[in-house]
């Protein structure tokens, strides 16, 4: 809001301290981002800015660690780029298989989250749901309690799920399934709290107006309800998918060598040989979650337009 004309000495310092402070307040939660992505292009395996890069000499920046990211662990990295060449990286560069393992584990723990957690919220969003806040406290936990907590517990529950009941049956750990369930219970709260807000705008005469018309409950929710409620259903699934995607705790516990994703391989990275390879990921990383919030932001302002209620 632009500073009033009428405004005496004493608003005009509050405004402008105002503005320095939010000014500071974002640099210093932006700094980590905007070190990581300028160090990623660093032509030295440091951490650190080279004299080189200070001055702006082409010389100190490379792509050599975006390169890293392709040719670290194929079997024959300095053969001509043709099409063996990418398939070797494709089969074997352990970058590519994280990413590959990312977004498989990703998609499917989305879908997971993303039904449960939409079937929830439509639940809880019934007047007549007896205990809906002691039932949204139980639902939404995994956002409040501690990760290593739950990593810990779905350890042991995922170690022999059957012994609940007294029965034995296949350990979950260390598969893809263990893996995918695990992320979507994190992501499931994400889901709920989203699709909730969403439903909150929701005219509920609607639906009343479909069944006096003689329209099945799962007619009403296909044809009336799930367009409306779309756009809070797909930023939760996108919030799931960006969950399971920067999980590594979890990963930690439950997943075995054939499940590593990106974050865990950053985690071996940094345990193992640091490198500035890492940074490149974190780049990346950087500019799919901007292009992701993006889309959450223009999901909400068609949800806004769909529910007439003015942009703020």
């Amino acid at each position: 809001m632009a500073l009033p004309v009428y405004a005496d000495p004493l608003e005009r310092i509050w405004y402008y301290t105002y503005h320095a402070i939010c000014v500071a307040i974002f640099l210093f939660l932006i700094a980590p981002i905007l070190i990581v992505i300028p160090l990623s292009f660093n032509a030295e395996p440091y951490f650190t800015f080279t004299q080189k890069m200070l001055t702006l000499d082409p010389e100190g920046y490379s792509l050599r660690w975006y390169d890293l990211l392709l040719t670290f662990g194929m079997a024959a990295p300095d053969v001509p780029r043709d099409s063996s060449w990418w398939a070797d990286a494709w089969a074997n560069a352990h970058w590519v298989k994280a990413a590959k393992n990312s977004v498989v584990i990703g998609f499917w723990s989305t879908i997971v989250a993303t039904v449960l957690g939409t079937l929830a919220a439509l639940g809880l969003a019934r007047n007549e749901m007896p205990y809906r806040r002691v039932i949204m406290a139980v639902l939404i936990s995994p956002m409040i309690v501690p990760i290593i907590i739950i990593a810990t517990g779905l350890f042991f529950f995922y170690s022999n799920p059957c012994s609940v009941i007294g029965m034995e049956c296949g350990r979950l750990t260390s598969t893809y399934t263990g893996v995918v369930l695990a992320h979507a219970t994190l992501g499931i709260p994400f889901v709920i709290i989203t699709v909730t807000a969403t439903l909150i705008g929701f005219d509920q005469s609607l639906s009343r107006a479909a069944a006096s018309l003689g329209a099945s409950p799962q007619r009403t929710f296909f044809k009336i309800m799930l367009p409306l409620i779309l756009p809070g259903v797909v930023s939760g699934a996108l919030f799931a998918f960006v969950t399971s995607f920067d999980e590594v705790v979890a990963v930690l516990f439950i997943a075995g060598p054939e499940q590593q994703t990106i974050p865990r391989q950053m985690w071996n990275g940094i345990r193992e040989s640091i490198s500035p390879a890492i940074l490149s990921v974190a780049t990346i990383l950087v500019i799919i979650s901007i292009l992701l919030l993006a889309t959450v932001e223009l999901l909400r302002r068609r949800s806004e337009r769909i529910r007439g209620v003015t942009p703020q």
